[in-house]
């Protein structure tokens, strides 16, 4: 028997954020107030890597993605991409290559408003400017349903800092809203210290969520670390999305950060995309997608 909307969200809790991993798919139900709506979160493709130890598929992966999230029962109201889009290059031609490639790629969405911000790998060798010429400004913001979102950019400085012209921008920004507003952060690093050794930081990072503490209802999603991690800092959560490419260990497991090989008995485990869908403006319930069904 399908369970409501309305039923999961007491199953789950109504206390905070709410959010749920490994669901098969979206709660049937009823119709939904206006107020509720639907998004999908993707992360780390890195096209143009090239290493089949970690993954022999990494010139299909990209495109299985995309066909699962054109097969979702319920498209989402928009998708969003945080991070790596590319893998990294020195080549200046190579890496406007690589995001031409993505951005035709990710074309054959059905879902035509796509948002996009850099990763490291993507902008911190020339401070974004490629980046810039494919998918417009590093940071940014957006209004959906009541929900203000805030892409920040953590990673066109090369020492991984949002940097004062930004952080002076997102004050700016969030001088216009009531403390109660809800508030979505969107970005690639974290912006806590998450693992510094393995460059899981943002090194500004503490100033930025001095700027967003004064909010009582922030959420931020992010990606880079390659794997699904939910950590709270004071009353903000924060979620990291998996990898489109490949998986890393978890923070400290290891004396060193070494990516996850690929596993030929499970292709494709530890890959997968995000549901995302947002209840009262301040509710989250997260759907983990794999990139192919087993």
């Amino acid at each position: 028997m399908d369970i409501t909307k309305r039923d999961f969200m007491k199953l789950a809790g109504l206390g905070g954020v709410v959010f749920a991993s490994g669901l098969a798919g979206r709660i049937a139900g009823a119709a939904e107030p206006k107020d509720e709506f639907y998004f999908v979160q993707l992360s780390d493709t890195h096209w143009g890597f090239n290493g089949p130890a970690l993954n022999p598929d990494a010139q299909g992966t990209l495109k299985k993605a995309v066909a699962a999230v054109n097969s979702l029962e319920e498209q989402p109201e928009f998708i969003v991409f945080t991070g790596d889009l590319t893998h990294t290059t020195d080549d200046a031609k190579v890496r406007h290559d690589r995001m031409a490639e993505f951005r035709d790629i990710v074309s054959a969405l059905k879902v035509k408003t796509v948002r996009f911000m850099p990763g490291e790998h993507d902008a911190s060798l020339d401070e974004g400017e490629a980046y810039q010429q494919f998918f417009g400004q590093t940071h940014y913001t957006f209004d959906h349903k009541g929900v203000h979102f805030i892409a920040l950019d953590n990673v066109s400085d090369p020492k991984a800092r949002v940097g004062d012209a930004q952080r002076a921008w997102l004050a700016a920004d969030l001088k216009q809203l009531r403390k109660d507003q809800p508030i979505v952060v969107l970005t690639h690093r974290p912006l806590f210290d998450l693992y510094p050794e393995w460059d899981w930081a943002t090194k500004d990072g503490a100033d930025v969520m001095a700027l967003l503490y004064p909010f009582s209802n922030v959420t931020v999603f992010y990606g880079h670390i390659h794997q699904e991690n939910h950590h709270m800092t004071g009353h903000i959560v924060h979620h990291a999305a998996k990898s489109l490419i490949f998986p890393q260990p978890a923070p400290g497991s290891l004396p060193k950060r070494t990516p996850v090989a690929w596993n030929a008995a499970k292709p494709y485990n530890g890959l997968g995309f995000r549901g995302i869908e947002v209840a009262d403006r301040s509710k989250y319930v997260l759907t983990e997608y794999p990139v192919v069904k087993g």
